[in-house]
């Protein structure tokens, strides 16, 4: 048995070959992610006698090149939890940290939990475009809500208030009414330089280009309220530039947010598991998808319990003796793109409060107990977590086999 340890890094990885007690197959020596190092890796370990296992941190996204390429090859290769890697076997007072160190540490750690590495799959290239996607839009999501809280800041110089004038959800353009309220109407001397009738035939007709509702009694509300605001900054072609390239920006980053998120629907409904997802309480088609991305194929997790723990709401055991703690926090080592998903979707349950949804109910009789939030809201996600993996298991199973 020949333990092949591979300390991966940016473009380069360190490797280590090794076998039972100690003995160096080849030192640690360094390889580039090219197609003529991989190939010569490849043929180096064909090279060795005796079964060869090769084991590497899924650090970043670095590991995939290698880890695709090797199990193409048709070589064993495991991808393990950096977190398993640096908790294993440190027995020393010397503190060592280097990339040749941590190849010889990794090869000793393959060595050691040999029967139990578990063989890297490679994720086909629908569910890898879906995940890209979705860390993708989950990158665009934190720009919009930064570019949207810049946009709110400077118009409460102009317009104080404007961006709680609508309501009304993004359109599928990325377009938000208020938002293209304040592209017109930028400054409250905009609308209250006006008269009252002037605004509203104003208002109407600006509401008929855009597509949106009109309603006089909100044109007066609106007209009202601006008679009272008090703006920091004048109306000059300045400030009209500045929130003008405030506006451009969140736009484009919504009209992409939204695209993102139609283009991720398409690609998930694709997916065998869709329709049973789609299903779900508290699942809709941007949280649905995005489930789907994060949690993968379910079939590689052999039970429940793997499914809960690679999103890090598993709960922890501390007993010693006689002693056991009650509540015992969550290992949180998973994926947090995974928990944040879920507790998007717990948040819709509570919000739209299915009677009929066991994770709901569930979540109701933590709440109902006293419970604080992030403890009925991990609990939920477990729940519907265990219920996620069951019906998309089964209903997996019972596909015709192509």
């Amino acid at each position: 048995m020949n333990a092949v340890g591979i300390d991966v890094s940016k473009g380069k990885s360190m490797v280590a070959i090794m076998r039972p007690f100690g003995e160096i197959v080849s030192t640690p020596f360094e390889i580039k992610h090219t197609t003529s190092d991989i190939n010569s890796l490849v043929e180096l370990i064909n090279s060795v006698e005796g079964e060869s296992r090769i084991v590497m941190e899924h650090t970043g996204r670095y590991y995939e090149v290698l880890a695709h390429q090797l199990s193409s090859a048709n070589l064993f290769v495991s991808a393990i939890n950096p977190k398993l890697i640096k908790d294993f076997d440190n027995d020393s007072l010397r503190k060592v940290k280097s990339d040749k160190a941590d190849a010889v540490k990794i090869a000793r750690y393959a060595l050691d939990k040999w029967q139990n590495l578990k063989q890297y799959s490679v994720m086909d290239e629908l569910r890898n475009q879906l995940k890209t996607m979705n860390r993708q839009f989950g990158f665009y999501m934190k720009h919009k809500t930064a570019m949207k809280n810049n946009l709110i800041g400077i118009l409460d110089q102009t317009y104080p208030g404007v961006n709680a004038y609508f309501d009304s959800p993004t359109r599928s353009d990325g377009s938000q009414k208020w938002v293209d309220f304040a592209s017109t109407y930028w400054h409250v001397d905009c609308v209250r330089k006006m008269s009252l009738n002037a605004f509203c035939e104003h208002y109407q007709k600006w509401c008929s280009r855009k597509k949106y509702n009109f309603s006089q009694s909100k044109a007066e509300e609106i007209y009202g309220k601006a008679k009272e605001l008090v703006p920091v900054l004048p109306k000059d072609d300045i400030t009209k530039i500045i929130i003008k390239q405030a506006i451009d920006q969140l736009n484009i980053t919504s009209a992409t947010v939204e695209s993102l998120r139609t283009l991720m629907n398409e690609t998930a409904s694709k997916l065998p598991e869709y329709p049973v997802v789609m299903a779900m309480k508290g699942v809709g088609p941007s949280l649905g998808p995005q489930l789907i991305a994060e949690i993968g194929d379910v079939t590689r997790f052999t039970h429940k319990g793997a499914i809960t723990a690679f999103a890090g709401v598993d709960p922890g055991v501390n007993e010693s003796g006689t002693y056991e703690q009650k509540s015992v926090p969550t290992s949180k080592r998973g994926s947090s793109a995974l928990r944040k998903t879920l507790f998007q979707v717990m948040d819709v349950l509570i919000k739209t409060s299915p009677q009929d949804d066991p994770v709901y109910q569930f979540l109701d009789k933590k709440r109902a107990q006293g419970k604080p939030y992030y403890v009925y809201m991990t609990a939920g996600s477990n729940k519907f977590l265990r219920i996620y993996y069951g019906r998309v298991k089964e209903y997996l199973s019972s596909l015709p086999q192509s």
